[in-house]
């Protein structure tokens, strides 16, 4: 068989964009020290609750530990104060809403009143992930305050949640990872996150002139990303830092000049030799071993990009040596930008769709719970909560959730039916909700394990409580859940579809747009350019992640966000390209002509997109001269 036969024998047994997205899973090493706090919060909190007759109680504690264990992410523990402390403080605030106006409101003013948080939650989750998590939890904490019997009030409920999430929160906080006990565990999440950045320049360095190019660029992007996360928490002191603290600030600060040489040796495309990525990967290791770097083997100095990779190597060794940086992790976002985020395009169509799911799958099962389909069961609160993970679109595209959500919740209903026929209660279902909790960071790789996985804790949280097994009603409400936001999901909306996408990408526009500007202005200062930089290359990211997620709808969806991929491929040259035109700047204060060429090819091909996102008016679209 020719090559060309079998490229196309392979495109067309090609699985559909939406069908390969609901096979693909994560992969990576097991995060063992998640493992050990999931199965160390649920569990333990349901059996205290148990053992002192507050059951109700210890099913919400547990429930939060359960929402706060999906959010256990790898990363800094300052960094899991507010990805953990804020979503348990807004499910909190639901659950708080929730009780009242279920024990207050008639069927229609409480579906009202749950389509107005929808409104509310979904916008917030156009802001970014933290948010986006803190809208999830606001939302499923409102369906079990109104839809959950509970003798308690609703401050008591609420205090219970706080307990369960703030738990977990001090395990996160307290329990060093495996492996950093030889140094300050405190700092180990960062100090990995750091030590990862000059790894990703090692490897980009290592592949100049190849095709991995492109992509080793993108991996030292997300491992800025990740670092800037790692150190963008509370200080462990207001006023002062500790000195471990501060030379990782300068670890990651002297990181950057380095990942702008190294883009710009990409950029240019001429291999350099080995030596040229020895010294980024002993200041890996120093960092990981939080010891000094010793001599670094200097490069080259035959091109302005070598010069600068030179330059930062030193500059780099003497902040190791001395601990000094500035705060060049914060991004500087402020009020105006993250409202701006929540009311903008994207945010208005992702708040209507999460309200009218949410309002909708409320007033359904209100109406359910009054006929003959609950039967005995009282959990109507199931129905909506389930919409509420299927309508966020940062969870998948609309088909794969749907699908993963579907199997998931199957499998997990048939897996809990076995378990409650055998097991001993309560102390048989309380073990299984220790083991689920310790499965939960292994399961989020994939939303269909992630579900099967929710489900089994979810039923036996159930059945502790007093309630009988529910597996069938589960697959029944799921499957209802499914129906409803497959039909929201392709409902006309006001505005133009792909908002979400498009709000993402002119961001990423702006952001590249300032960079451009600041780097052809001549600036002196070199820290306002690394932060613009970054800026750049992280909103691509988000980007390029809002895309591809669009791009594995159904083809009726994804239509609607069609060249967007090459528009955001536009935006990653043109910002190489600035990075470029930045380091020959420094080194010789003028352009060279195929920078100067580039830059108006890249100018020129993104005017031509003015239909998808529009460009900035002082957007220079001619020949670029300095």
């Amino acid at each position: 068989m020719s090559p060309r036969s079998a490229v196309a024998v392979r495109t067309a047994t090609a699985l559909p964009p939406w069908l390969a997205h609901a096979l693909r899973a994560q992969r990576g090493p097991v995060p063992w020290s998640a493992v050990v706090r999931g199965a160390l919060a649920a569990g333990p909190l349901l059996l205290l609750a148990v053992l002192v007759d507050r059951v109700s109680l210890g099913v919400l504690a547990a429930i939060a530990a359960m929402l706060a264990g999906i959010n256990d992410r790898p990363g800094s523990r300052r960094a899991s104060v507010r990805r953990l402390g804020a979503p348990a403080l807004a499910g909190a605030g639901g659950l708080l809403v929730g009780t009242y106006a279920g024990d207050h409101l008639g069927a229609v003013a409480l579906s009202l009143v749950l389509t107005g948080l929808g409104l509310l939650a979904g916008g917030m989750s156009a802001i970014g992930p933290v948010a986006s998590g803190a809208g999830t939890q606001l939302l499923v904490a409102a369906a079990v305050g109104a839809g959950m019997p509970l003798p308690e009030s609703g401050w008591v409920r609420a205090l219970a949640f706080l307990a369960g999430a703030g738990w977990l929160l001090v395990l996160r906080l307290a329990l060093p990872t495996p492996g950093a006990l030889a140094g300050d565990f405190r700092f180990d999440g960062e100090r990995a996150a750091v030590a990862d950045v000059y790894e990703a320049v090692a490897r980009l360095l290592d592949a100049v002139g190849t095709d991995d190019a492109t992509a080793r660029r993108a991996a030292l992007t997300a491992a800025l990303d990740h670092a800037q996360d790692a150190l963008a928490g509370p200080r462990l002191r207001r006023y002062a830092s500790s000195t471990a603290e501060r030379r990782l600030h300068a670890q990651y600060a002297a990181a950057l000049p380095l990942a702008e040489a190294a883009t710009a040796l990409a950029w240019a495309g001429e291999p350099v030799s080995e030596r040229a990525s020895e010294g980024p990967r002993r200041l890996a290791a120093a960092v990981r071993e939080n010891a000094r770097t010793g001599p670094l083997p200097a490069p080259s100095r035959s091109a302005p990009a070598l010069r600068a990779l030179d330059d930062a190597l030193l500059r780099a060794a003497d902040a190791f040596d001395h601990g000094g940086g500035g705060d060049l992790h914060t991004r500087r976002r402020s009020a105006g930008d993250v409202l701006r985020r929540a009311l903008g395009v994207g945010g208005r169509e992702y708040g209507m769709r999460v309200g009218l799911c949410f309002g909708a799958s409320a007033a359904i099962a209100q109406a359910l719970h009054h006929s003959h389909w609950y039967g005995q069961h009282t959990h109507w609160y199931w129905l909506p909560a389930t919409a509420v993970f299927l309508v966020k679109p940062d969870l998948g595209p609309l088909v794969s959730r749907v699908l993963c959500r579907a199997a998931g919740t199957v499998l997990g209903a048939l897996i809990f039916a076995g378990f409650a026929a055998v097991l001993p209660r309560p102390e048989g279902l309380v073990a299984l909700v220790a083991v689920c909790g310790a499965l939960i960071p292994v399961s989020t790789r994939h939303f269909a394990a992630q579900t099967a996985v929710v489900t089994v804790l979810v039923l036996a949280l159930v059945m502790v409580g007093g309630e009988p097994q529910a597996s069938v009603s589960r697959i029944g409400e799921t499957l209802l859940a499914c129906a409803i936001v497959l039909i929201v999901g392709h409902l006309p909306m006001p505005g133009e579809r792909g908002g979400h996408v498009r709000a993402r990408l002119a961001a990423a526009v702006t952001a590249a747009h300032a960079y451009l500007v600041h780097v052809l202005d001549g600036s002196e200062d070199r820290a306002a350019r690394w932060t613009l930089r970054r800026e750049a290359y992280r909103t691509l990211a988000e980007a390029r992640t809002a895309i591809s997620l669009a791009a594995a709808e159904l083809p009726a969806l994804a239509r609607h966000t069609e060249g967007t991929d090459e528009v955001a491929t536009l935006l990653e040259r043109l910002v190489d390209t600035t990075t470029a035109c930045a380091v020959h700047l420094d080194d010789t204060g003028r352009l060279g002509h195929r920078h100067s060429r580039r830059l108006t090819e890249l100018l020129e091909e993104l005017a031509a997109h003015q239909e998808l996102v529009e460009l900035p008016r002082q957007l220079p679209r001619g020949a670029v001269a300095v």
